[in-house]
């Protein structure tokens, strides 16, 4: 029996060209026309200021499902200067800036690189102690896979990487938020793979940092560190976020970085304000804050406490 032939429908085919020959040639034109693009693929579209509400609400979607679908329930977030290295890669450096000024002992950038240099090997410790806190954060859960409480960093080198890392060495997953900057930020090595975002707004970044956090713990840094601190304190002072224990390790650098009790003499802070954050020394401190917190307040992080 013969096959019947499929019949075409009328916009299956263009414009026959015995019946108008220009007509294939006008069609291409059309389909060249940006306008004639679908949405999805118009990069000029999607790239225009118009449309950035769009690109907003793509930026912070995507991250959003995967963690549901992870089952990321809370975070504990840590900052912290993206500088500050491992002991042996600073004192590695602090060695070759020595051997410049052995060449040339008056060179005054040098001199400066030398200060810098012993300040990064002696930061060095922070390094340790953020990678110690990742272990246990990391080491937190019923089982190592449990993302119930989960770490989160911004993603970079630094005190970011030594977090990161602390939950890796204990085979816990952890997250790492990266922002798209001119000058590319790798990601450090110690994310989990399916948890390590890249955005184009540190506005959807910080949602994401925040949405979820059980606690912030902030180790000595610069512009960013300050950023992502002074934001939290002035949400959590305003209600505009949930409480949380706000941890900075190191008292004796916050002391010299912020003098707070001036800010409070000045009047520009008012005296509760101060109880928005605590200072610590050392990781095992931080951690055992953020447990008694949480548990004061008749919310415990962990339901075997």
């Amino acid at each position: 029996m013969k096959k019947a032939q499929k019949t075409t429908l009328p916009w299956e085919h263009p414009k026959l060209e015995e019946e108008d020959p220009k007509a294939l040639e006008l069609i291409q034109e059309i389909k060249n026309s940006p306008s004639y693009r679908l949405a999805i693929k118009d990069e000029d579209f999607l790239e225009s200021s118009e449309a950035r509400s769009v690109r907003l609400e793509l930026d912070y979607l995507k991250a959003e499902l995967k963690m549901n679908e992870l089952g990321i329930e809370h975070t504990i977030v840590v900052f912290g200067s993206a500088r500050i290295v491992e002991r042996q890669t600073a004192l590695k450096r602090l060695k070759a800036v020595q051997e410049d000024l052995e060449k040339k002992s008056e060179d005054r950038s040098l001199l400066r690189e030398l200060y810098i240099a012993e300040r990064m090997v002696g930061k060095s410790i922070y390094y340790d102690d953020a990678r110690a806190f990742g272990r246990l954060v990391g080491k937190s859960g019923k089982r190592v896979d449990d993302c119930r409480v989960t770490l989160i960093t911004g993603g970079g080198p630094g005190i970011m990487e030594a977090a990161n890392r602390g939950s890796y060495d204990v085979g816990a997953k952890s997250i790492g938020l990266n922002i798209h900057l001119p000058h590319e930020q790798f990601p450090n090595p110690y994310i989990s793979p399916e948890l390590c975002f890249q955005f184009h707004y540190f506005a959807t970044r910080k949602m994401h940092f925040l949405g979820r956090a059980k606690a912030l713990v902030v180790y000595s840094g610069g512009f960013g560190t300050f950023d992502e601190l002074f934001e939290t304190l002035t949400l959590i002072q305003t209600g505009k976020t949930h409480k949380m224990p706000v941890v900075l390790v190191g008292k004796s650098y916050w002391e010299k970085a912020i003098n707070f009790d001036f800010l409070q003499e000045e009047g520009v802070i008012a005296p509760e304000d101060l109880k928005i954050f605590t200072f610590v020394d050392n990781a095992e401190e931080a951690w055992k804050y953020i447990v008694k917190w949480h548990k004061k307040e008749g919310n415990p992080l962990f339901e075997e406490e």
